[in-house]
């Protein structure tokens, strides 16, 4: 389903003059706002593909209706967003819930949508039917080297069917871990895992990265093989080049600094990509900037002063993608919220000034410091992210356009009540 862009702008036109004036306000104010507006329309945040379903949790699922049914079905709902925001531009897949059976086929499907494809992510953290060795107890860490061997032939498929889709990512998350001490050998998971890492590593074209994400904890909760962003760089480093950290938000225990490992991270060059959502008490996969946007927006505050300090573009140099599940919301909803959300924090970010910060920070200023952080966290940037969709020839208020056309209730309407749309 997708929307015509004469109702688009039939809809903008209703706003367009409560926009205007907003924007001249915050042009007044802001004296690099163009500059802004121009970052904007060419940052993009991919959209993963398990993500347009109903998500859940171990108790339930309550699925909304209209879910995509297959790969083209959610290249579309992702062209939707696209035409709507401007700024979802690419899809990242899931394999093998997403295998592209005619890779030609699905690129002209993306490319009539205006997508690229972001990162591959493998999935070893699910025994598949017919799969002939089970990762109950983990994959690339497994004591059983054939298990091992399964799921580094898995990542390599994961790779060659990248390739055949222009995509130049691998992300790889391990469930991999115990429940009990003394269950494994903490050493020898590590050897293994960074054996089978080594293999696929060495799989990779020479244009491609690989993101090694880590998580706290879950499935496991005494030890997580690739456990934190130390464990991470770890890996990443003993690879070599081509390897990154990448970082979840959701992923870290309650009250992590996540600002200073994303500095940090930067600062060695290891950093490769986010995935955003926000979080709670753990890996909520709640909507981005829903709980703690303050926190958003410091992360982002680090990521515009770490890229500008190495030189590194802000729109390709790094992988953006929102990694979240709607148990409640509309998914569809729930992405063009968090896509804004990221907007902001970002916009945000670039309003800081950096010289004024250095400068109380050289002189040990806290409360200067403080606030002007705060100034650029307080100040109202929706009117510069809606112009930038605006030029792009998106929505001013997507979500409005979105219910405004019942684009939920014709989804039904076309794929019927009950869809499932990820392989959970």
């Amino acid at each position: 389903m997708q929307i015509d862009q004469n109702k688009i702008d039939g809809y903008n036109s209703q706003s367009l003059r409560k926009h205007e004036r907003a924007l001249a306000f915050l042009q007044g104010e802001i004296p690099h706002a163009a500059d802004i507006i121009s970052q904007l329309g060419e940052f993009q945040i991919a959209i993963p593909s398990w993500a347009l379903g109903t998500g859940g949790t171990r108790f339930g699922r309550f699925p909304a209706g209209g879910e995509p049914r297959n790969l083209e079905e959610k290249i579309e709902d992702i062209g939707l967003l696209h035409r709507l925001n401007r700024a979802s531009g690419a899809i990242s897949l899931h394999i093998p819930w997403d295998i592209p059976e005619d890779p030609a086929h699905i690129r002209a499907v993306a490319a009539a949508h205006g997508l690229k494809f972001d990162a591959m992510n493998s999935n070893t953290f699910q025994d598949q039917p017919g799969q002939e060795h089970s990762y109950k107890f983990g994959s690339l860490q497994n004591v059983n080297r054939d298990i091992r061997k399964q799921a580094i032939e898995h990542n390599i498929e994961v790779i060659r069917h990248g390739i055949a889709l222009g995509s130049e990512s691998l992300t790889v998350w391990l469930s991999d871990g115990s429940c009990f001490p003394g269950q494994l050998s903490f050493r020898k998971a590590f050897e293994n895992t960074l054996e089978g890492l080594s293999e696929i590593y060495a799989e990779l074209p020479d244009n491609w990265k690989m993101f090694v994400e880590y998580k706290a904890f879950e499935p496991n909760f005494y030890s997580t093989t690739v456990g934190d962003w130390g464990q991470s760089l770890l890996y990443a480093s003993k690879l070599g080049p081509k390897a990154y950290t990448l970082v979840d938000l959701g992923h870290h225990l309650p009250n992590a600094n996540i600002e200073q490992i994303v500095a940090l991270l930067l600062m060695e060059g290891k950093l490769g990509g986010f995935h955003f959502n926000d979080s709670k008490y753990g890996d909520d996969d709640l909507t981005v900037g829903s709980i703690k946007p303050y926190q958003l927006f410091l992360i982002f505050c680090e990521l515009v002063d770490g890229m500008n300090a190495r030189g590194m573009k802000h729109a390709t140099d790094l992988g953006w993608m929102i990694d979240a599940s709607h148990n409640v919301k509309d998914p569809l909803e729930d992405l063009l919220q968090s896509v804004e959300a990221i907007q902001i924090a970002y916009s945000q970010a670039l309003l800081v000034d950096r010289k004024a910060l250095s400068a109380a920070q050289e002189r040990n200023d806290v409360v200067a410091a403080q606030e002007i952080l705060q100034q650029a966290y307080r100040t109202d940037v929706r009117p510069l992210v809606a112009e930038a969709r605006l030029r792009a020839g998106g929505a001013l208020e997507p979500l409005s356009v979105y219910r405004g056309e019942q684009v939920r209730a014709g989804l039904i309407r076309r794929r019927g009540l009950v869809t499932i749309a990820t392989g959970l």
